[in-house]
C-alpha cells in the first residue's frame, strides 16, 4: 500500500488521521456476565473512515490510505455519514454465497484501471460499528454504550453500500449468531465492554472464531523460501468430492524449522513416481512446461502476494493428516490450516468433503437490511 497519510490533511476534525484502531485478543468462548455488547466478526478489511464535508479518507488497520482501492465507496459514504465524523468498521464484498475476502485482496492492485473494473464488477460495502468523533466532539473517551447508541441513531435506516453492524447484549443470541452467520462467511463473534472507551492500538476487544478439524490427503508440497532441497515450506491438502475427484483445498505450514528439515527425508519416498496417475497431473505438467519454456505458469505467482513462487512438488496421495481450520470459503479453507497429526490409520479415499461440518448459508440481506442482494446495492 502507499505511504502513510499526510498529517497536514486540513480536515477540521477533533483529531487527524492516522489513528491506530482498537484491537482484539482471541478467546475460546464468549464471556459471561453482564455488561457486554456482542457483534458479528466481519471477514473484511478493517477501516477507519474520516469525513470532513466532501473530503473522505479511508484508513487501513496498518494506518495506510485505501481510497484508491475502493473508489465506489466514497459517494455512498458522503450521502450517508454525518458531515464531520470518524467511524470505525469494515469494508466487505459480498456474493451469492456470502462474504468474498478473495475479492477484497484483488483490489490491492497497482493499476487504477484494474481497480476501476473490479469496483464495477464486485462493488464493496462498508459496515460501521463504532463512532469515534462527531462534529467537534471527540468520543473516544465516551463509553461504548453511548457511542453505539449515537451511531444507531445516525445509521438506523437503509443505505446504499453503508450498513450498521448488528449488535446485541443477549449472550444467547450472540451464540446463535456464532453458528448461523458462519454460512455467510462471517468470522465469528466480537465481545466488547459497554463501559469501555476507545483504546487506540490496544487489545481490549474479545474475538471468538470458529475452529474445526478435518482429515486431508497430502498430495504435494512446496519448498521453503530458502530453496529446493532445504526444508518443506507447506503441505498441499486435498479432499475428495462425491465423484471421487481430489480437490486442492488449502495448505498447512505450521512446522518448526527442525520439523521442516525432517519432512524432506520423511516425504522423499512419496516423491518417487508421484506423477503417475496423480489426480493433479495436468496442473503439474503445465507448470513444468511453462518452466522449461521460461514462462510463468498462469496461477504460479500468487495473485495476492506479487512475485511469490507457488510452484509445487507432487507426492503420491497416500498420506493423511489431521488439520485445524476456522471455516471454509467455498470449497477451500479460508486461511492456512494448522497441522495437528498424521493419520496413518485412515485411508486417503475417506478424506471427503462430507466429513466437514456444514452450516446453512445465512442470507446477508437480513444482516445488511433491505430486500436486495448486497452486491446490487441494499
Amino acid at each position: 500500500m502507499p505511504a502513510l497519510f499526510d498529517y497536514d490533511s486540513g480536515m477540521r476534525l477533533p483529531f487527524e488521521p492516522p489513528l491506530a484502531p482498537m484491537l482484539s485478543s482471541a478467546a475460546d468462548a464468549l464471556p459471561g456476565g453482564e455488561g457486554w455488547l456482542f457483534e458479528p466478526k466481519w471477514d473484511g478489511f478493517r477501516t477507519l473512515v474520516f469525513r470532513d464535508g466532501d473530503e473522505i479518507l479511508l484508513q487501513s488497520r496498518d494506518e495506510k490510505p485505501m481510497n484508491r482501492y475502493f473508489p465506489e465507496l466514497l459517494e455512498p459514504l458522503r450521502k450517508t455519514l454525518p458531515e464531520r465524523c470518524v467511524v470505525d468498521g469494515e469494508i466487505v464484498i459480498t456474493g451469492p454465497n456470502g462474504l468474498e475476502f478473495e475479492s477484497l485482496l484483488l483490489r490491492i492492485h497497482p493499476a487504477a484501471s484494474r481497480v476501476k473494473l473490479l469496483a464495477e464488477q464486485t462493488p464493496s460495502s462498508f459496515v460501521a460499528w463504532d463512532l469515534l468523533a462527531l462534529d467537534d466532539g471527540d468520543l473516544r473517551e465516551v463509553p461504548l454504550e453511548q457511542r453505539r447508541a449515537k451511531l444507531d441513531s445516525l445509521l438506523g435506516g437503509e443505505y446504499e453500500r453503508v450498513h450498521l453492524s448488528p449488535a446485541t447484549r443477549d449472550r444467547a443470541l450472540a451464540e446463535d449468531w456464532f453458528q448461523r452467520f458462519e454460512g455467510a462467511g462471517l468470522d465469528g463473534v466480537m465481545a466488547k465492554r459497554l463501559e469501555s472507551t476507545y483504546s487506540a492500538g490496544e487489545r481490549t476487544m474479545i474475538k471468538v472464531k470458529h475452529a474445526r478439524t478435518a482429515d486431508c490427503v497430502v498430495a504435494g508440497f512446496r519448498w521453503h523460501k530458502n530453496g529446493p532441497g532445504t526444508m518443506i515450506g507447506s503441505l498441499l491438502l486435498g479432499l475428495y468430492d462425491d465423484e471421487g475427484k481430489l480437490h486442492h483445498v488449502g495448505v498447512t505450514s505450521s512446522f518448526t524449522i527442525a520439523r521442516r528439515k525432517e519432512l524432506v527425508e520423511e516425504l522423499a519416498p512419496l516423491r518417487e513416481n508421484a506423477l503417475e496417475n496423480h489426480p493433479w497431473r495436468g496442473w503439474a505438467e503445465a507448470q513444468m512446461q511453462a518452466s522449461a519454456e521460461g514462462q510463468r505458469m498462469p496461477g504460479a505467482s500468487s495473485r495476492w502476494n506479487r512475485g511469490k513462487d507457488l510452484s509445487w512438488e507432487p507426492l503420491r496421495p497416500e498420506r493423511v493428516c489431521e488439520v485445524a481450520y476456522d471455516h471454509m470459503q467455498g470449497t477451500r479453507f479460508r486461511h492456512a490450516a494448522r497441522f495437528l497429526r498424521w493419520r496413518f490409520d485412515k485411508p486417503p479415499e475417506d478424506c471427503r468433503y462430507d466429513q466437514l461440518e456444514v452450516t446453512p448459508a445465512y442470507e446477508l440481506e437480513r444482516v445488511f437490511g433491505g430486500g436486495r442482494h448486497p452486491r446490487h446495492g441494499s
